[in-house]
């Protein structure tokens, strides 16, 4: 870390862990017998185990399906049913409305997942570090996302709509810290694919689903804050961590609590470098991703109804490449060792494809995107979570809240890219703008990367 103060999330010499050992197949953990993942927890781990459980059968598939609800629920709500719901209530200012409730949900969601990341780092329970916070994050969403649904004023919108956001950053950040938690550094790039799959897949279904459920958005938001609720407890108990009740910390102070916040890029330059890469990346992504119910009406020129049936069907085109390039992207990149080339590669496929729509203003326009952009992200996603984990300031130590500064980087143009965008179109000759813009930070993020020298 930058600070000469000690880590907050470090043990003392007393009671530093060792290396989990290296695994293939099932978990082993030293000295004990093979473990399920379905195993009963006897004992507190010794400070001569892992902190965490290593990774055993069906980790993998649970983290692509636990990823696939969580973004599935992000894209429906912020690519169908909030645009509907805001749009239902004044249809003349939606775009600064929708702008709105994004920019006010962004100040209070800015620190949720280092923050909580933090927390869980140093959380002492039962079920571990990070489970308990994993599912107080999906229960509290759970909740206000089945009262938003029948609410008809802005103001209260962004109330339950900040608590959401909060709450489900509450439960991303934790489950972030999963991969390098359990996964030895040579087998990241597979665990970072299947987070790929099952976020991509999750971002179309979620798309899909939720434009299905337009017309009914209290409905909709009720579904998808079940399903994260389910999908969170079953992580929980089917992939049970050990017990962090004996773990031992330095006594809490909170000047070294915030201090710990601080990462200087001087000293850390590869961390600060990957942190710019992917707040570009995401910006570029997500100022055409978020609006495109409003491309689809406002800049194809599709009627309301016809346009949330298109949306789905844009997310579909672009899923088979995805599903190509993130499976091939993490297992190629642990083979041969390197990260950064694919990003570089998937950098070049995004611009391609955000091209497409100011070439062809049209609905084919758009699924050429879709399918161009599915194979860019999706290697993007396979191999960008690998790389992030290595880049983390000691080697992962306080990987919760390393991570969740990381996220920070995904948060932010998320939810500046309703106010970007609000800002392009009225001032910059549309929605051709949002395309342009978004090319040029996508390959801005491409040319950050190159400096990074812990990672090839």
């Amino acid at each position: 870390m930058s600070t000469p103060l000690p880590e907050i999330n470090s043990m003392p010499p007393s009671a530093q862990v060792a290396e989990p050992a290296q695994v293939t197949g099932s978990a082993q953990v030293t000295g004990s017998a093979q473990l399920s993942p379905f195993a009963q927890i006897s004992e507190e781990p010794s400070p001569a185990t892992a902190t965490s459980r290593p990774a055993g059968r069906g980790l993998l598939p649970s983290l692509a399906i636990t990823s696939m609800v969580l973004f599935a629920t992000y894209s429906g709500l912020i690519a169908v049913l909030l645009p509907n719901q805001v749009a239902a209530i004044d249809e003349a200012n939606k775009v600064a409305n929708f702008a709105t409730i994004s920019t006010v949900s962004f100040f209070f969601t800015l620190f949720a997942q280092p923050v909580v990341g933090a927390l869980s780092d140093r959380t002492r329970s039962r079920l571990g570090r990070r489970a308990p916070w994993m599912l107080i994050g999906a229960a509290i969403g759970a909740v206000f996302l089945m009262g938003l649904g029948g609410l008809e004023s802005i103001f209260w919108i962004v109330c339950f709509w900040v608590i959401i956001q909060v709450s489900l950053n509450a439960l991303q950040g934790p489950f972030s810290a999963i991969v390098p938690d359990r996964f030895p550094r040579e087998r990241r790039g597979i665990a970072s694919s299947m987070v790929g799959v099952g976020t991509m897949a999750g971002s179309t279904a979620g798309v899909i689903l939720a434009g299905n459920l337009a017309g009914n958005v209290g409905l909709g938001y009720t579904v998808f804050g079940i399903a994260v609720l389910v999908a969170a407890l079953l992580f929980v108990l089917l992939h049970r961590d050990f017990p962090s009740r004996n773990v031992t910390h330095p006594p809490f102070q909170w000047k070294q609590f915030l201090a710990g916040f601080v990462i200087s890029p001087r000293q850390h330059p590869d961390f600060a470098w990957a942190f710019a890469a992917r707040f570009l990346f995401t910006l570029g992504y997500f100022v055409v991703f978020t609006f495109q119910l409003y491309i689809l009406t406002d800049y194809v020129g599709l009627a309301l109804a016809e346009a949330n049936a298109s949306i789905g069907l844009l997310s579909l085109a672009g899923l088979g490449s995805t599903l190509i390039s993130v499976s091939l992207g993490g297992w190629w990149s642990d083979r041969i060792g390197k990260r950064k080339v694919f990003v570089y590669v998937a950098s070049a496929l995004m611009v391609l494809g955000l091209l497409m729509p100011v070439i062809m203003p049209d609905i084919t326009g758009m699924i050429a995107m879709g399918v161009v952009n599915g194979f860019g992200f999706g290697l993007y996603m396979a191999c960008d979570t690998a790389l992030m984990t290595e880049v983390l300031p000691g080697g992962g130590t306080a990987a919760g809240k390393d991570l969740g500064i990381l996220n920070i980087a995904t948060n932010i143009p998320q939810a500046m890219s309703p106010v970007v965008a609000s800002v392009l179109i009225s001032s910059f000759g549309g929605y051709p703008a949002l395309f342009i813009f978004g090319m040029a930070a996508v390959a801005i993020a491409a040319v950050v990367l190159v400096p990074i020298k812990s990672v090839r």
